[in-house]
């Protein structure tokens, strides 16, 4: 991506900018009563790919303790101050929090398209040294909640094209 171009993405939505790197976290999923249902470690990439202008890729990389693993890949679009993710799993965007006086939330709406009728909102909050978020997932189910997601993150590199996996 053209230097000036990334700049002006970050400045424009610099709580997502402050996301560019590599998190170490743990998924916990949960039914509507609040019981768990799942709960796995992840890392995740998440990048502005120099040499790819307009666009954002996210790779995420799930390991359960009985060692079962899973990859996902999200590219997504950078337009109108939002990344828009249009790809074969997801559809939906990301965006800053313009009201957060402090510049640590962002949103995300999605819908799974293999999963018909269920939609999903994120908020994410950013600590103010930007090495540790909160991400909640809503999901809900023609127009009803049908579960949650909790996600803890820490970041432990800056550097997503440096760190090894």
């Amino acid at each position: 991506m053209q230097a000036a171009t990334l700049l002006d993405f970050k400045s424009s939505v610099a709580t997502l900018a402050r996301h560019e790197g590599v998190w170490d976290g743990v998924y916990r999923h949960y039914d509507a009563n609040g019981v768990q249902t799942d709960q796995h470690r992840s890392r995740l990439f998440c990048r502005f790919p120099p040499g790819k202008p307009g666009t954002y890729h996210q790779t995420n990389h799930y390991t359960w303790a009985d060692g079962r693993t899973e990859t996902r890949d999200f590219p997504a679009l950078i337009r109108d101050g939002r990344l828009v993710w249009q790809g074969e799993l997801i559809r939906g965007w990301a965006a800053d929090v313009a009201v957060d006086d402090f510049a640590r939330t962002s949103m995300l709406y999605w819908t799974r398209q293999n999963e018909p009728g269920v939609y999903v909102y994120e908020m994410i909050q950013l600590s103010d040294c930007g090495r540790f978020r909160a991400r909640v997932w809503q999901w809900f189910r023609n127009g009803r909640l049908d579960r949650r997601t909790l996600i803890d993150e820490e970041k432990v590199s800056d550097d997503w094209a440096a760190f090894p996996g």
